[in-house]
């Protein structure tokens, strides 16, 4: 193990995780997905949360009162599945934990809610940024291709009415990932926002940033004498 990591549901809610240095460490994307969506799930139901970690996004909406039943936790990483186990126990959380490449470890099996944590950043930002030192981010040059592969698959783990909730890093291709929710759902909506201080790691490498916005790749903003990337968490409903 290397660590703990507290998190803060709201004033009066807490819990705390052990953290791997294999496993992806939760970060503030981490706190906007779990507000954003525990606002827009009215009641209880059969929750998937799909690149887990170290399993905090699941666990917040589980002691939220979210989740009907155990919770379902996968990850591409074995390790991440054996930590949530760990975690959950210590908790007191029921949870059914696997390991595979998105939804592959849950063929013939339909949700209520899928909330999508699989990490999307432009590969070239990946290998410079600090989230992703020990951990592998296998999404593409443009950080599209996950997120595209779970846009696309959602649909067949929906059961009716269900809501599918992801995450859109501004270093990444947004305005391609926003096309593909449009083209497979009717109904989607940004449902969460948050600006970040870019990292020094990055800054450091600015001819690089440069170079990936003029593609579309990335985006960011000079705001504040700082260089701001941002969070958006979107809700999707009703396939096509």
């Amino acid at each position: 193990m290397t660590g703990k990591y507290i998190c803060k549901i709201n004033e009066s809610q807490s819990f705390e995780v052990k953290l791997k240095e294999s496993v992806f460490h939760p970060t503030g994307t981490s706190d906007e997905i779990i507000k954003a969506v525990s606002a827009n799930i009215d009641s209880p139901g059969k929750i998937l949360d799909l690149g887990c970690g170290s399993g905090v996004v699941g666990f917040a909406l589980y002691l939220l009162g979210k989740s009907k039943g155990p919770l379902f936790s996968s990850d591409l990483s074995s390790d991440a599945a054996a930590l949530i186990k760990e975690n959950a126990s210590d908790l007191d959380i029921p949870v059914v934990a696997r390991h595979g490449s998105v939804f592959s470890p849950w063929d013939g099996q339909s949700f209520d809610y899928i909330v999508d944590d699989i990490s999307g950043i432009a590969q070239d930002i990946a290998a410079i940024s600090p989230w992703f030192r020990k951990t592998s981010c296998e999404s593409g040059m443009d950080g599209s291709d996950l997120v595209i592969e779970a846009i696309n698959s959602a649909p067949s783990h929906l059961n009716d009415g269900g809501k599918f909730f992801f995450p859109i890093l501004s270093l990444s291709n947004s305005e391609k990932i926003v096309d593909v929710a449009n083209e497979r759902f009717k109904y989607v909506k940004r449902v969460g926002h948050k600006q970040w201080k870019l990292p020094d790691e990055l800054v450091d490498h600015m001819d690089l940033l440069l170079d990936l916005k003029a593609k579309g790749w990335i985006n960011f903003e000079e705001k504040y004498g700082w260089l701001l990337w941002s969070t958006d968490v979107y809700i999707a409903q009703d396939p096509n």
